[in-house]
């Protein structure tokens, strides 16, 4: 889908920090939040993009983040696919020479993204309160280039990931990584699950929250 001039998207922030979750992890990385979510989970750390942001055209993005002078983007939300015009600004990064991931929540259709961008899909679990929001036929579309995550609160939430897993044979599929809910389930009891049934996943904290806390644009 090539990217339009007059393309416009609402965009929440755009800033330079380092990754903090998925393989990427650590990596300097441009973030590009976009503005909206259809989504409501409990425990979401990202409420402030539900509304507002601004109007951007795809040619203003791309100058805003060749700014930084970074190879690595990531375009979150919100949900970044709520917006058309999120598509063609994928494109537009990857021609500019940009390594780009997109953070998702898996509710929406990922067939669209192009092949060149690594997707992140958020598997939401029950503890999220939006389980029925899973779009599941988008877990046939994962390749080896995406990854899953799926975000814990519980022990509950660990066993419905852990199924999951199982029965949709999910690590055959992409990297699988579980994270678990800051303040809600104790990351060394999600570690010691983990160890306990062999299970192949990234275990994985968000590594911006120990460097800033809760700081917004980070």
């Amino acid at each position: 889908m090539p990217a339009e001039p007059d393309t416009m998207l609402r965009v929440t922030e755009i800033f330079h920090s380092i990754q903090g979750e998925s393989s990427r992890v650590g990596l300097p990385t441009v973030f590009v939040r976009l503005t909206g979510c259809p989504l409501r989970c409990v425990w979401c750390d990202t409420a402030y993009a539900f509304s507002g942001g601004e109007y951007l055209g795809i040619a203003e993005i791309l100058r805003r983040v060749a700014e930084f002078n970074c190879a690595t983007v990531c375009v979150t939300g919100g949900e970044p696919l709520a917006q058309k015009g999120c598509l063609p600004l994928l494109v537009a990064l990857c021609d500019a020479g940009h390594s780009v991931s997109l953070e998702t929540s898996g509710a929406l259709d990922i067939a669209g993204v192009d092949p060149r961008v690594a997707r992140i899909v958020d598997l939401k679990a029950p503890g999220s309160g939006e389980t029925g929001k899973n779009l599941w036929e988008n877990l046939d579309l994962l390749t080896a280039r995406d990854e899953l995550k799926l975000v814990l609160a519980s022990r509950e939430d660990y066993d419905w990931a852990l199924s999951a897993c199982r029965q949709r044979r999910l690590l055959e599929r992409c990297q699988v990584l579980f994270s678990p809910v800051q303040g809600q389930l104790d990351p060394t009891q999600l570690a010691q699950w983990i160890l306990d049934d062999g299970l192949l996943v990234r275990f994985q904290l968000q590594l911006h929250k120990l460097l800033w806390g809760n700081t917004q644009g980070r």
